[in-house]
């Protein structure tokens, strides 16, 4: 299971709208060559990309990916987003085409862009495929850790003509997680050394439970932040039972659940759960919920999500 921006078409509305943190230099380094003004870059799937000039027409179907666009500050050059990219808020103003199943290659095309950037959950080798059979370049990201986010930054800053503006990005992320690390370490010594131990809710009970497991970038948030991921000794974001995790008693309970406005907010859902009065975060009510998605897509916003959980199990 990759990424949980799209781990069920029905529960991504709160994934989409969802792996060594530690290491100072990217998993990958990629190659990058320039003649002109032409660029060729190898994506993360290996694939080599190839455009005249850096790209100003952009069609992003993926969310972190148009995040990364707009922070390097090329968000003027999207004519086309995908169905759940909704930040910043300038993308809504983007004209929507249908993407993962539904992609519409057509509404796509129609828009003409120099480039279109898929990642490899939500969409399939064919719909690239058909795109690229149209003349359109397709740049594919895949990234599960912290430091693949740091590819992806510095990838997409290649294809942009942004390389200065990737590197303070990364740069920025790494100092973020760095200063985060020392000051969980202290916080932890002065609870005499006792940790915290965490259940990342990636797909809310109504759907089938989904947790992060290890190799993702939200369990390699909880070990900068010194506490113990519940299902750490599972791979990638996965199907898990509620008996797991009464099982397991986790201290804190984040969920990227979205509220909609009516019946329960994510919170009160968790706390309504019959049987879970005995799980330690419920009982003390010590459930975040991150409804910006900022923990939940691999991109520039996940020292900020970091921050903002750190900021909940330790104080600010």
């Amino acid at each position: 299971m990759r990424r949980f921006t799209a781990i069920l078409s029905t529960a991504l509305l709160m994934l989409t709208t969802f792996t060594a943190c530690s290491s100072d230099t990217p998993t990958n380094p990629t190659s990058v060559t320039t003649t002109d003004t032409s660029i060729t870059v190898t994506d993360q799937m290996g694939r080599s990309v190839t455009l005249s000039e850096p790209a100003d027409s952009i069609v992003g179907l993926t969310a972190s990916d148009i995040e990364i666009i707009y922070a390097l500050g090329s968000g003027s050059a999207v004519v086309g987003r995908g169905e759940y990219c909704n930040y910043p808020e300038e993308v809504s103003s983007v004209p929507v085409v249908q993407s993962g199943n539904e992609t519409n290659i057509e509404q796509i095309i129609a828009l003409k862009p120099d480039i279109v950037f898929v990642d490899t959950m939500a969409q399939t080798p064919e719909q690239t495929t058909k795109l690229e059979a149209a003349g359109i370049a397709v740049f594919v990201t895949d990234a599960d850790t912290i430091a693949e986010t740091y590819d992806s930054i510095t990838l997409i800053g290649k294809v942009l003509g942004k390389d200065t503006e990737a590197t303070t990005i990364v740069s920025q992320m790494k100092a973020q997680f760095a200063t985060l690390e020392v000051n969980a370490q202290a916080a932890v010594r002065e609870n005499g050394g006792v940790r915290k131990s965490v259940y990342f809710e990636v797909s809310p009970l109504e759907y089938g439970l989904w947790a992060a497991g290890s190799e993702t970038f939200m369990d390699e948030v909880a070990k900068l932040l010194a506490l113990d991921n519940i299902f750490s000794d599972v791979q990638g974001w996965a199907a898990v039972s509620a008996e797991q995790v009464l099982e397991r008693k986790p201290d804190v309970i984040l969920t990227v659940g979205m509220y909609f406005g009516e019946g329960p907010t994510p919170i009160e859902s968790i706390l309504q759960r019959a049987g879970w009065e005995s799980v330690p975060a419920v009982a003390n009510q010590a459930i975040i919920n991150l409804t910006a998605d900022e923990l939940s897509r691999p991109g520039p916003r996940l020292a900020l999500g970091a921050q903002e959980l750190f900021n909940f199990v330790y104080g600010s």
